[in-house]
């Protein structure tokens, strides 16, 4: 058969340019490498599938992605939050907006968003083919005339789909391949690293804190003495370093690539300039007998109040009422200014996205068609874009998907 669209990837931006364009009619086939669709689709959200993030206003949605935000205001303004709230729950899968805005599945299941497309793409008459790998394609020109399978068979089509996601959770067949093959057809790949992983730090003292999560934490990213970003949200400290909303996102402006140090500045205490808590503490202490390590207790959890005193150099068991200035002083330098060095963050196998990718520039925002290749579409991951956590990038899967698959 000579499909009118062959698409290269049952993740969420293949999966959703596949069921669009086989509701329009067009003969369509999916082909995904592994056993199974959507494994890292699957997993997001700890398996309860954080679908995107309860932004509906389109221009603001897109400012949270940084450079790419420009781009993506075109796909965002036909199929953003709002049309993909609708998408699902008139499919079947009602949802909610949580406390912190991520936008959830009511069943909490990965799974019930994954049937979605399963049962649509073959009920418009789509076909779906699991263990089928792509090893190459036939160019003529400026047009792909056929893929090659690595059974050998060969698969024409008038139009081609990419969506084979980056180099994030390889265990789910992320292996890069896609980048190699845009590199081959002319493409320009920016230059990748994982991101929105947890971020390992030189500082062994806070191992202390392993398991400890805290809820409200500005992280300041620095490097030869320039803020880079900041973020603020929960964290939680690991055996290696620190992981949370909060690392993770900012994780997204580590740059190895270019042999820079970075530094990670923790406020404990965002809600409060360093004079209002220098007065709080004053309070607390002087009108205290206890000892100063129960008496910090009632501003910071024990752990962390035990860990403060010991960065500071300070005895826990001094009487509180009789803390000093100056000891005073490197409370609050640790509260509102710890100082880690950061070594790396993990790598691909712990990071949910990646960044870098196809240049966005050679891409078609309207339709994420190529202007290289004139019937080659890219959507998904392998594009140069990179959200933040908290369901922004499988919204970048469903919207460029979208767009693809109706154009």
């Amino acid at each position: 058969m000579n499909y009118d669209l062959v698409v290269i990837g049952g993740g969420p931006a293949g999966l959703m340019a596949a069921l669009q364009a086989a509701e329009m009619g067009q003969r369509v086939l999916l082909l995904e490498k592994n056993k199974r669709l959507g494994l890292k689709l699957l997993i997001t959200g700890g398996g309860r599938c954080n679908l995107t993030h309860n932004i509906p206003d389109y221009k603001e949605l897109a400012a949270r992605y940084d450079y790419a935000g420009r781009f993506l205001i075109s796909a965002f303004s036909r199929f953003g939050v709002s049309q993909t709230i609708d998408f699902f729950q008139s499919r079947g899968v009602p949802l909610k907006v949580e406390a912190d805005n991520k936008i959830f599945p009511q069943s909490d299941l990965a799974a019930d968003v994954l049937a979605v497309f399963i049962k649509g793409i073959r009920a418009a008459g789509g076909e779906i083919r699991t263990e089928a790998e792509v090893n190459d394609f036939i160019v003529s020109g400026n047009k792909i005339q056929r893929l090659i399978l690595s059974s050998g068979e060969e698969i024409s089509a008038t139009r081609f789909l990419m969506a084979v996601g980056g180099k994030s959770y390889p265990a789910t067949g992320s292996s890069g391949d896609g980048y190699r093959w845009l590199k081959k057809l002319g493409h320009t790949i920016t230059p990748l690293r994982p991101a929105l992983a947890p971020i390992l730090v030189a500082d062994s003292n806070t191992r202390e804190l392993e398991g400890l999560s805290l809820n409200d934490i500005q992280l300041t990213l620095n490097t030869d003495n320039k803020k880079i970003s900041r973020e603020r949200g929960p964290i939680m400290f690991t055996a290696l370093g620190l992981s949370g909303p909060a690392a993770l996102n900012i994780s997204r402006y580590l740059n190895f690539n270019e042999n820079r140090e970075f530094e990670l500045a923790l406020d404990l205490k965002p809600d409060m300039v360093a004079q209002d808590l220098d007065k709080l503490l004053i309070s607390s202490f002087s009108k205290s007998h206890k000892l100063l390590k129960n008496s910090l207790e009632e501003i910071f959890p024990a752990r962390l109040a035990t860990f403060i005193l010991s960065v500071s150099n300070i005895d826990e068991n001094l009487k509180a009422n009789t803390v000093n200035k100056e000891q005073r002083k490197k409370i609050l330098e640790r509260v509102k200014d710890f100082k880690v060095k950061i070594v790396k963050s993990s790598g691909y196998d712990k990071a949910m996205v990646t960044v870098g990718g196809l240049s966005l520039s050679e891409i078609n925002p309207k339709n994420m068609n190529s202007k290289l290749i004139s019937n080659l579409y890219i959507a998904g991951e392998i594009l140069d874009i990179a959200g933040p956590t908290g369901g922004f990038n499988l919204q970048v899967a469903w919207s460029t998907g979208y767009a693809a698959g109706n154009n």
